[in-house]
């Protein structure tokens, strides 16, 4: 292996004007990811969906995530819940497919049933025949595995570790940072998310997110109203990075009509607006009148999948409106794909050192590498 893979991570960790980027093994090599997936996406708060992917009591949606099957449940009491998608029994997938769960969970293979809050209440025959109980089967302590979860601004972050930091406590500062939109979120619905596949490596499209210097080359439309030197750099080391924009221009549709704003909002919102790479893998954007969350799944090493969702100030806002709203913001982010895969392919180049980062326009990506270098190091 070149010296170039073998530095130490002291390298990417150093101060923006001598720091190099990760080595390419963090994005070619499947061993390497794989701790580094442990590192930096097990042990910490990262997001796997939205809550709106369940949006009433008994829907369920299974999810895999870093191979593992996970399940979403919003409950009968009307809390979303993530389970491991598998029996107590015989570890048998539970749920295939999104579906409404009217009453029990029921195993497919020997038809143990869990309550939609994770008890196990029927073990048919677990006895021999006509015996549904077992003084060695105690069902009190056979529920689904719970994992850890939390939802803010609509997103499900799980902790599969379960021993991170209360999120709250983690994410303080931004929770403080955008407290003005501490308020309902209403999902644009069907016409308001969409998927994108890119053949790259996950960390590539938050890197990417991070900065503004890419604008006037990867955005020109973009670009003609919301210039580079309209671009601020968001920078809180091991949390979150980004950008925000002083110049925010409201979607207008054919009779001027525009998305209501979300209430009590200070001045700075008029033209503002911010975007920020929750770490690990979320990306958020927040405007006067709408919102949105991207979340990256890590499908492979080089394999990664953007589920996009909208958000609006209101429910029942205008549906052309919102179609012409998801339509440009689609059209923004298919623009970046070319740049990711460009990088994920030119990481298989054995000379690249990680590349260097510009002390004025990549501060917000550099924080990233860093915390990713940091993470690992703290694992061993």
């Amino acid at each position: 292996m070149p010296d170039t893979q073998m530095r130490p991570l002291a390298d990417v960790m150093a101060p923006i004007e001598h720091a190099r980027g990760l080595p390419n093994a963090h994005y070619t090599d499947p061993a390497t990811i794989a701790a580094e997936n442990r590192a930096c996406l097990e042990t910490t708060w990262a997001a796997i969906a939205v809550a709106s992917d369940v949006p009433a009591p008994g829907d369920a949606k299974p999810i895999t995530f870093l191979g593992q099957p996970l399940l979403l449940l919003r409950d009968d009491a009307g809390d979303v819940r993530v389970f491991y998608n598998i029996c107590r029994h015989r570890g048998m997938i539970l749920v295939e497919e999104p579906r409404k769960i009217e009453g029990a969970i029921r195993c497919p293979y020997h038809s143990w049933c869990y309550a939609k809050d994770g008890r196990l209440v029927a073990t048919p025959h677990v006895g021999g025949p006509g015996q549904n109980a077992h003084p060695g089967i105690d069902r009190k302590t056979l529920g689904l595995g719970p994992v850890r979860a939390h939802v803010w601004r609509d997103v499900v972050f799980v902790n599969l570790s379960g021993d991170a930091p209360e999120f709250a406590e983690l994410h303080a500062d931004l929770i403080a940072r955008w407290s003005e939109f501490d308020q309902p979120l209403y999902h644009g619905g069907p016409d308001s998310t969409f998927t994108l596949d890119l053949a790259t490596n996950w960390k590539l499209a938050v890197e990417n997110y991070c900065e503004s210097y890419h604008l006037p080359w990867v955005h020109p439309g973009l670009n003609s109203y919301s210039r580079l030197e309209d671009h601020y750099n968001i920078e809180v080391p091991g949390a979150y990075s980004g950008q925000g924009s002083y110049v925010y221009r409201q979607l207008r549709g054919t009779m001027e009509e525009t998305f209501p704003d979300f209430a009590n909002l200070s001045e700075m919102w008029n033209e503002g607006a911010e975007y920020v790479a929750l770490y690990p893998n979320v990306l958020l954007g927040v405007h006067r009148d709408h919102a949105f969350a991207i979340i990256l799944e890590p499908v492979a090493h080089d394999r990664t999948r953007e589920h996009v969702h909208l958000y609006y100030a209101a429910p029942n806002t205008d549906e052309t409106l919102r179609a012409k709203n998801a339509t440009q913001w689609k059209s923004v982010f298919i623009e970046d794909i070319f740049v990711v895969e460009g990088m994920q392919r030119g990481r298989a180049a054995s000379g690249f050192d990680g590349g260097r980062f510009s002390p004025a326009m990549d501060g917000p990506t550099h924080l990233f590498h860093a915390w990713v270098a940091s993470r690992i190091e703290a694992a061993g």
